[in-house]
C-alpha cells in the first residue's frame, strides 16, 4: 500500500499529541482528586466511575481521528479487478499422438477433463471458445458464455476430428485469434482482454508457422499460453507395432516467451489440472492500482459512531 499524498501523514502528529494531551490532563485530575484529605466525602462528592468505560469513547475518536488522516492522504493499493469481455480461447490437439497412455488413461481423455476442470472454473462472465487441432485446425466452439456449448464441444474432441494427421500449432493459434476477433461488433476495433492456451505434445509440423502466429498475437497483445502434455516415455500402437512419440515442448515454449505467455510441462493429469487452474487465475482478473481512501473513511465513522454511542449510554453525552 502506498499514500497519493503521503505529506499530510504529519497529521497524524497532531493525534498522537492530542493523545498525550488526554494522558497528561486524566493523571493531572487524578492527583488533583488525592488532595482531599476525607476520603469518605470524597466518595459521596465524586462516586466510583468504571475506569475502562472513561476512556473507551476517548480511545475510540482518537482511533477515528488517525483513520480519517490516513484515508485525507489518499491511500492506494493493488486491486484485483474482473475484466469486461474476457475471452478464454482453448486449442487442444488431437492428433495421433494425443492417444498414448502415459498420461493415463491417454493424453487426449486426460486434456479433455482438465479443459472441463478448467472452464468450470473461469467466472461466469467469460465467453470462452475452443479450437481443435491436427493437421489443421477447426473453430469447435465460438466464444460464449454457454458452458453447455463448451462442455459439449469438449466432448466432442477425438482423434482425428480436426482433418488430416500432423500438428498444426500455428494453424491452431490463428484459428483462436480470428475467434477473438469474431466476439462481437466492436472486437475488430476494441479487442477485448483475451488469452489462449494452447495444449499439445509435439513440434509443429503442418501449417503456417508459429513464430507468425505468435507475431501476430503480439501485434494483439494476447499472450498465449502452452502446455507441453506428456512424456518422454509415450508410444502409440499402430499397424501392429509400437511408435514412440516422446513430447517435444520446444516450439511450444518458444510460443509462450514470444507472447508474453506461461509455458508449462505437464506430465500427469493432476498436474495439467494444476496448471489450468493457475492460467485461469491469471487471465480471470487483472491487478490496478486504485484509491482505497473509502475504507479508512468508512472504519473511521464506524469508530465515531461507537464513541459517540458509548459516551451517550455511559455518560449521556457526546464526547
Amino acid at each position: 500500500m502506498s499514500f497519493e499524498s503521503p505529506l499530510r501523514l504529519w497529521l497524524l502528529v497532531g493525534v498522537v499529541a492530542i493523545a498525550v494531551l488526554y494522558l497528561v490532563l486524566q493523571r493531572r485530575r487524578s492527583r488533583y482528586a488525592v488532595r482531599f484529605t476525607n476520603l469518605r466525602l470524597l466518595d459521596r462528592v465524586a462516586p466510583k466511575r468504571p475506569a475502562w468505560r472513561r476512556h473507551l469513547p476517548a480511545s475510540l475518536f482518537l482511533v477515528m481521528m488517525a483513520l480519517l488522516v490516513l484515508g485525507f492522504a489518499r491511500p492506494s493499493d493493488d486491486v484485483r479487478v474482473q475484466r469486461e469481455r474476457a475471452t478464454v480461447i482453448v486449442a487442444v490437439d488431437v492428433s495421433l499422438s494425443m492417444l498414448a497412455t502415459d498420461v493415463p488413461p491417454d493424453r487426449l481423455t486426460a486434456a479433455k477433463s482438465a479443459a472441463r476442470d478448467f472452464v468450470e472454473g473461469l467466472p461466469k462472465e467469460f465467453n470462452v471458445g475452443l479450437v481443435g487441432f491436427a493437421g489443421n485446425a477447426s473453430v469447435f466452439v465460438a466464444p460464449d458464455t454457454n458452458r453447455e456449448a463448451m462442455y459439449g464441444g469438449i466432448d466432442r474432441l477425438a482423434e482425428g476430428s480436426a482433418g488430416e494427421q500432423g500438428t498444426a500449432i500455428g494453424e491452431a493459434i490463428y484459428a483462436a485469434l480470428g475467434s477473438i476477433q469474431s466476439l462481437d461488433a466492436e472486437a475488430a476495433s476494441e479487442p477485448p482482454p483475451a488469452r489462449v492456451v494452447v495444449l499439445s505434445d509435439g513440434a509443429n509440423t503442418a501449417g503456417r508457422d508459429p513464430d507468425e502466429a505468435s507475431a501476430e498475437a503480439t501485434s494483439a497483445g494476447i499472450p498465449v499460453d502452452t502446455i507441453a502434455f506428456g512424456t518422454a516415455s509415450g508410444a502409440i500402437e499402430g499397424a501392429g507395432r509400437r511408435m514412440s512419440v516422446p513430447v517435444d515442448g520446444d516450439t511450444l515454449e518458444a510460443v509462450a516467451r514470444q507472447t508474453g505467455g506461461t509455458y508449462h510441462e505437464a506430465g500427469s493429469s493432476d498436474e495439467l489440472r494444476a496448471v489450468y487452474e493457475d492460467i485461469g487465475s491469471s487471465v480471470g482478473y487483472i491487478t490496478e492500482r486504485q484509491d482505497v481512501s473509502a475504507r479508512f473513511i468508512g472504519i473511521g465513522l464506524l469508530f465515531a459512531l461507537a464513541a459517540a454511542a458509548g459516551s451517550m449510554l455511559w455518560f449521556a453525552r457526546i464526547p
